[in-house]
């Protein structure tokens, strides 16, 4: 058939196959966005769900609090031996991260220190409930 000589009813045949098409293809898109929205929503509220259950173990760096110490260094003391003393193993990496926090708290340029100088040292300690 060429386009002269197709009837009335064919043309609205052909619009009708056209529209519904169309109208098949929103309704895929739609499910399409409903189904990757809800996708969305479903890891969002896991990552909330998961991170505050996360926030809510009870583990010991959440029960103690860290205080500041201010302390007199004596002739045999060094920056090893406070650590020693002061630092807490389940707060620090390393016996080096302490010092290195006490030289930032004390703004030292070196790991040298004197008699009869104050240092403000960090430690833990678990509140009484």
């Amino acid at each position: 058939m060429t386009s002269h000589n197709k009837t009335p009813q064919d043309i609205k045949s052909e619009r009708r196959i056209r529209n519904n098409r169309i109208r098949r293809k929103r309704e895929m898109r739609t499910h399409f966005l409903m189904l990757m929205a809800t996708l969305f929503l479903i890891v969002v509220c896991s990552v909330a769900v998961s991170s505050f259950r996360s926030s809510a173990k009870n583990d010991s760096k959440a029960s103690s609090y860290k205080y500041y110490k201010s302390i007199s260094v004596s002739n045999s003391d060094t920056l090893w031996s406070i650590a020693n003393t002061y630092m807490d193993e389940s707060h620090y990496e390393s016996v080096q991260a302490y010092i290195r926090e006490v030289m930032q708290i004390n703004r030292l340029t070196s790991d040298a220190i004197y008699a009869d100088t104050h240092l403000i040292v960090p430690y833990f300690e678990v509140p009484d409930k």
